[in-house]
């Protein structure tokens, strides 16, 4: 094995354990969304990790590598690969060009025929809902260690939602929770899943 290889070999087995952790400790111990406990907890979890920069060359690998996750999500069944987090260690650190490429992805998942059929979800490091301050508790719900675009079933979403008793309300059950932490200790916690 190369340096090179060994180098992403190791970025990798650091991502998916900040992703597990983070899915362990905040997504699911904060029940940040309810839904996502038995699919972190079964097998059918699938964290894909693109080392791709943000040269125009990765900016194209980051594409061919959204392709090819979303054509094995289609391609499996929900027991083999539910759903996937995708995961970027070497490009998009800024949010601005995480957003820019989200909006690429959403045009090729649309371009490959699979709006109705996965939906993306995206989570970031800095991520910021527009129209909320900055130092809003509530961009914690979708703060990440690394920035990831989240694969979903919407089949397996549409299920979820309709065997919960009143869906609207998690995110307002969310912000309430977060703003009761304070943004103090949910940037603490961030930095600590950075850190592993």
């Amino acid at each position: 094995m190369s340096s090179a290889s060994g180098g992403a070999a190791i970025a990798t087995v650091r991502a998916e354990r900040q992703l597990l952790a983070w899915l362990e400790s905040c997504v699911v111990g904060l029940n940040l969304c309810p839904f996502a406990r038995p699919v972190v907890a079964g097998t059918g979890l699938r964290i894909a990790v693109c080392a791709a920069d943000d040269s125009e060359e990765g900016l194209l690998l980051m594409q061919e590598h959204l392709l090819r996750e979303l054509d094995l999500l289609q391609g499996s069944s929900a027991e083999e690969v539910a759903t996937t987090l995708l995961a970027f260690t070497g490009g998009l650190v800024q949010f601005d060009d995480y957003l820019d490429f989200l909006d690429q992805a959403n045009t090729l998942l649309a371009a490959a025929g699979l709006e109705g059929v996965i939906q993306l979800a995206s989570f970031h490091p800095d991520y910021q809902f527009a129209g909320e301050p900055p130092d809003a508790a509530s961009h914690y719900s979708n703060r990440a260690p690394l920035p990831v675009i989240h694969l979903l079933r919407e089949d397996m979403l549409e299920r979820a939602l309709a065997a919960w008793p009143e869906p609207e309300k998690i995110p307002q059950a969310n912000i309430a929770r977060l703003n009761a932490m304070g943004r103090a200790e949910l940037a603490a916690r961030l930095a600590r899943l950075q850190a592993l």
